[in-house]
């Protein structure tokens, strides 16, 4: 077995796993009888797995998802409406690398974020930085930054980073013409190199006007529902559902 300098060594080079990984070795009567390099290959595989688990974990943790223990093998289909075979697609993220959007559309309590949150933490499973993110909270953040033009374009460079953004509340409360600039800003420069999952009660012919009705609503209707995988998610109350069953 290692002595304690060389362990020290392996944490202080973050490899506290290989310890690990040893150790389980060390206690398993028939894999200690193993050759050096089949040995080695498990440690190496454990390492990976390891270093893998805590990597999505921590893009899962930095995500900010509303409802982080979503699952979209726990997704409830009975009498919704939704379509299984288009959730199971998009929880394949392929519409990551196609640079598409996700429009979950339904009453207040249908789930749209629940299922936006499972897909998300897909996306954090296959390594995409992924952010969650309320309108309402992200344009408290836009008008704390038009204070100072430079943290304006702080919070837009910060926003079209991320490889897939969830949009929550999506025009849930009315927008002024300020903060239409900023979200045709924002939309603008993720188009065509981003994904955005945009999670609303509102019906696409209702768009235009709750964004004002003007060519800023033209241009950020344009460059989000001609590329766009629309979900409704029906009128059935999760929430009430849940409760009633203690889910």
């Amino acid at each position: 077995m290692v002595n304690d300098e060389t362990k020290r060594k392996l944490r202080e080079l973050n490899l506290g796993e290989i310890i690990s990984a040893l150790e389980l070795q060390q206690a398993d009567v028939n894999t200690i009888t193993l050759s050096f390099d089949e040995r080695l290959q498990r440690i190496v595989d454990y390492l990976y797995q390891e270093k893998y688990n805590n990597k999505i974990q921590r893009l899962i943790k930095l995500s900010k998802f509303r409802l982080p223990k979503a699952e979209v093998n726990e997704i409830y289909y009975q009498k919704r409406g939704i379509d299984r075979n288009t959730i199971q697609e998009l929880s394949t993220c392929q519409f990551i690398h196609s640079n598409t959007d996700i429009i979950f559309q339904g009453f207040t309590g249908s789930g749209k974020t629940y299922l936006a949150c499972a897909i998300g933490k897909q996306a954090c499973k296959q390594q995409v930085r992924t952010h969650y993110i309320r309108l309402p909270d992200l344009l408290v953040e836009h008008d704390e930054a038009v204070m100072t033009q430079r943290s304006h374009h702080k919070l837009l460079k910060k926003y079209s980073s991320y490889k897939l953004l969830v949009i929550d509340e999506w025009l849930l409360n009315d927008i002024s013409e300020d903060e239409q600039h900023f979200l045709f800003e924002l939309v603008e420069r993720r188009h065509d190199s981003t994904s955005t999952i945009f999670c609303t009660q509102y019906r696409q012919a209702d768009w235009h006007a709750r964004l004002g009705g003007g060519i800023h609503a033209d241009a950020i209707l344009d460059r989000i529902v001609h590329n766009a995988v629309w979900v409704e998610t029906g009128d059935m109350n999760m929430r009430e559902y849940c409760a009633k069953n203690n889910l």
